[in-house]
């Protein structure tokens, strides 16, 4: 059975149970601040993400790793949608090899910290393939990512009717033809809103990219406490930009499942 809808009540006490999770959240770091002698300087950090010269609008080490982000996340989403559907079909190929290779890859990646990978393939790999840090970086996540993504494209393509298949195969279509006019047009439609919700995953994981010292958003809070101290400022700049990021995806998740949901 469906788990009902909450009424209007349900979704105010929510939101009131979020707004007092969030108060004694912050109450809780004022007091650990203040038992530690702890000085605000919000006024310092404004110039960390904007500033405006005769020349125009400047943006500030923040926003410069904002954008970095933002590119290893698009260029690592590509590489996942790749792997992901490669491995997805690999899994379903009625070889004896490719199943085996794609399952020992998903357990490979499945079964590793994403950290480790990262430091493999910038250390190890990189060398051998001349690629440069970022090269590494989307590497690293759209291979980690790309193994989750390969099991929601995987479901997709399993969850279209028999029939469907049945009906290409009568028409006298082959295997590649069935999938690209037939099964993966219906399967994108159930798959696109887990893959965006995979998509906020990989926002988050690519922090672990300045461990090999790229200057995304986090290396800049890094280096921003590095040369100023401005540890709770910076940190919860940096936390508050990367919510922005992840719940206007959540918001796209939201859009996407509206619009593609099957009728009935």
């Amino acid at each position: 059975m469906l788990p009902r809808p909450p009424s209007k009540a349900g979704q105010w006490l929510g939101v009131a149970k979020f707004i007092l999770l969030v108060l004694a959240l912050a109450w809780l770091v004022l007091q650990g601040a203040g038992a530690q002698g702890y000085h605000w300087q919000w006024y310092r950090i404004p110039r960390y993400l904007f500033s405006f010269s005769e020349a125009g609008f400047v943006p500030g080490p923040l926003l410069q790793g904002v954008v970095v982000t933002l590119r290893i996340v698009g260029a690592s989403l590509v590489v996942a949608l790749a792997v992901g559907l490669l491995v997805a079909l690999m899994r379903l190929s009625g070889s004896l090899v490719a199943p085996a290779l794609a399952r020992l890859y998903l357990e490979l990646v499945r079964n590793t910290p994403l950290l480790i990978q990262i430091f493999f393939i910038y250390f190890v790999l990189a060398p051998m393939l001349g690629i440069g840090r970022f090269a590494s970086a989307v590497l690293a996540l759209g291979l980690f990512e790309g193994a989750y993504a390969s099991e929601i494209i995987r479901a997709g393509i399993v969850s279209v009717p028999r029939g469907q298949w049945e009906a290409a195969y009568s028409s006298g279509l082959g295997l590649w033809a069935t999938y690209r006019r037939v099964v993966l047009p219906q399967a994108v439609r159930r798959v696109v809103p887990p893959l965006t919700s995979q998509a906020v995953s990989l926002v988050k994981d690519s922090a672990l990219v300045s461990t090999i010292a790229i200057y995304d958003l986090t290396m800049q809070g890094q280096v921003i406490v590095a040369e100023t101290f401005l540890t709770f400022e910076t940190w919860f700049t940096v936390a508050a930009i990367y919510l922005v990021i992840t719940v206007s995806l959540s918001a796209v998740v939201k859009f996407l499942e509206g619009r593609l949901a099957i009728p009935g």
